[in-house]
This record gives structure tokens, C-alpha cells and sequence, in this order.
């Protein structure tokens, strides 16, 4: 045998023993069914992601409550994976400048192949522990920074060895997986194993599993600016107003958290140059918007703590 069948024959025997690649006898005549039928199908299946992602809440808690700390003292968050899990790491770091006026580089997707992976399939990049390391050498990587592999099976050699690698430099890690027992979250500080079962097409890790990924990237990014105080209660109050649509969402979160009138909101928010949070705290203790700023910055961004303040 050649060692590239050897390899081939070593590969799949590996995925044979995944969740996520499980063939489904029941479901081997779903394209004889009506679009309908497919449909209810697909959507019973997704039915059961929230379930699987329910059971694994205590560990991720856990986790964001870590990527907090370490942001908190000025660290990054990186999402590192391949194809689809890549993907959802890009789109979920992309999302956060518009929603928390972060800075670009505080939350970082990185996927295996480079950007241009994001709309074409790079050969053999998902395979390279050393790219992994290779990307991570470029970032920079800090202790205080967070790294998030994430992959379906669990196996993927670039997630496996941007964990591995950001580990042994003192980050913290988090394994995102499908699979129980993967590599991934054993090479993690933090493993997250939601396991959503084998998929509606067989080995089609964009399903379920790909729906998990992204409710659980969701709540890492979301809570984690909970935490560090980019909301007030259920307000985006550090929303980016970069078009009309936010500059109107913006003049309607001050209205939300204030109950002031419309030119009152228009002057808080010229004086505070536009900053949603710094008007609220302006009209909320009556101060001005220097003072406001003081505040702010005294209470680390934390509207409720300059609130409180004097």
C-alpha cells in the first residue's frame, strides 16, 4: 500500500468513528420525498441544536468568563478553523466593530488558507498544524490573548495546532467541537463539545453542526462584551453609528435608556461626538460631556459604575 492510501485508509477510518460523519439509513431516499417533506425534515433536525448546545452551558460560562478576564486587561479574542468553521469565526469577529465599537483588532478570525479561503477552498491549509502556528506568529500572540479553534470533527490539524501552539505561550484556549472526546478539546484549557449528532447529508458539517458553531461564537462574543461593559442591560450603548440606519438605532437606544425628548437626545448626542454611552451618562446625571467622559473612563467603559459615581 502507497502512504498515500495508507493515509487515505488512516483518514477514513478516523472519520468513520465521527458523530458528525454517521450515515443515516432512514434518510437514504430523501430526495425520492416532496420539497415539503425535505424541508419539515431539515427543520425538525435543526430543532435539536439549541438541546445540544443547552448541555454544555456550564463549561462555556466557564470559558467566556476567562476570555472576559483577559480582555478586560487588554488581550485579544482570536477565532482560528477551516471552511465552514473558519467561516463562522471571520463572520462573527467581522460583526463585532459594528455592535461594539470595538476595535478590529481586539476580536480577530482567522481561517486556515488566508482570507481568500473565505469564498474558495485553499488545498491542504486545513492539514498544516505549522500555518497555524505560522498565523499566530504573525498576530503576535500575547497571554493575555484568547484563541477559539473550532472545528466540527474536532480533528481539524490547523484548529488542533492553533490551540496546541497558543497554549504552550500561555493563552487561553478554547476547543469548539461536535464530537465527543475530540482532540481539540483536549488540547484546550477550555473544550466545548456540542455534540449535534450526524447531519441530514452525511458529513455535511455546515448543518447542525455549523448552526451550533455559530450560537455558541454568538454567546462568546455577545456575553463577553456583556462583561466588559459594552451594554446597558439589553442596549448596544457602544453601537458604531458608521451609516443612517445606526445613527437612527443610536438616537433610539438613547430614547430607550433615558425617556428624554428628541432635542435633548440631539444635543447630548452632538456634545458627546456621537458616543451613545457618554450621551445616556450626560442625560442620566446630568452632567457634561467632559465629565461624562471622566466617568467613563474612571469606570473602564461600565455605564452602570458611572452612573454611580461622583
Amino acid at each position: 500500500m502507497s502512504p498515500s492510501a495508507s493515509t487515505y485508509a488512516e483518514l477514513r477510518a478516523q472519520l468513520a468513528t465521527l458523530t458528525t460523519e454517521a450515515f443515516r439509513p432512514e434518510l437514504a431516499e430523501i430526495d425520492q420525498l416532496p420539497t415539503l417533506d425535505i424541508a419539515r425534515t431539515m427543520n425538525g433536525e435543526d430543532q435539536s441544536v439549541p438541546a445540544a448546545v443547552a448541555r454544555v452551558l456550564p463549561a462555556l460560562a466557564a470559558a467566556i468568563d476567562a476570555t472576559a478576564e483577559r480582555m478586560a486587561r487588554g488581550g485579544r479574542l482570536v477565532y482560528m478553523g477551516a471552511g465552514t468553521a473558519g467561516r463562522l469565526g471571520v463572520l462573527d469577529a467581522s460583526e463585532c466593530p459594528p455592535t461594539f465599537n470595538t476595535d478590529p483588532a481586539r476580536v480577530v478570525g482567522l481561517i486556515a488558507g488566508g482570507p481568500s479561503a473565505m469564498v474558495k477552498a485553499v488545498e491542504g491549509a486545513e492539514d498544516s498544524r505549522e500555518l497555524a502556528a505560522e498565523d499566530l506568529a504573525a498576530l503576535g500572540l500575547t497571554a493575555d490573548d484568547t484563541v477559539v479553534g473550532v472545528s466540527a470533527s474536532g480533528r481539524t490539524p490547523y484548529a488542533v495546532g492553533a490551540v496546541a501552539h497558543a497554549r504552550a505561550l500561555g493563552a487561553l484556549t478554547i476547543g469548539l467541537s461536535c464530537n465527543a472526546g475530540s482532540a481539540l478539546a483536549a488540547a484546550a484549557e477550555h473544550g466545548i463539545e456540542v455534540v449535534t449528532g450526524p447531519e441530514l447529508l452525511t458529513g455535511s458539517t455546515r448543518l447542525k453542526a455549523g448552526t451550533a458553531q455559530k450560537l455558541v461564537l454568538n454567546m462568546i462574543s455577545t456575553i463577553t462584551m456583556i462583561r466588559l461593559g459594552k451594554t446597558y442591560g439589553n442596549l448596544m450603548v457602544d453601537v458604531r453609528a458608521s451609516n443612517e440606519k445606526l445613527r437612527a438605532r443610536s438616537r433610539r437606544i438613547v430614547a430607550l435608556a433615558t425617556g428624554a425628548p428628541d432635542e435633548e437626545i440631539e444635543a447630548a448626542l452632538a456634545a458627546a461626538d456621537g458616543e451613545v454611552k457618554n450621551a445616556i451618562l450626560m442625560l442620566l446625571a446630568d452632567v457634561d460631556a467632559p465629565t461624562a467622559a471622566k466617568r467613563l473612563a474612571d469606570s473602564r467603559g461600565h455605564l452602570r459604575a458611572a452612573l454611580h459615581a461622583r
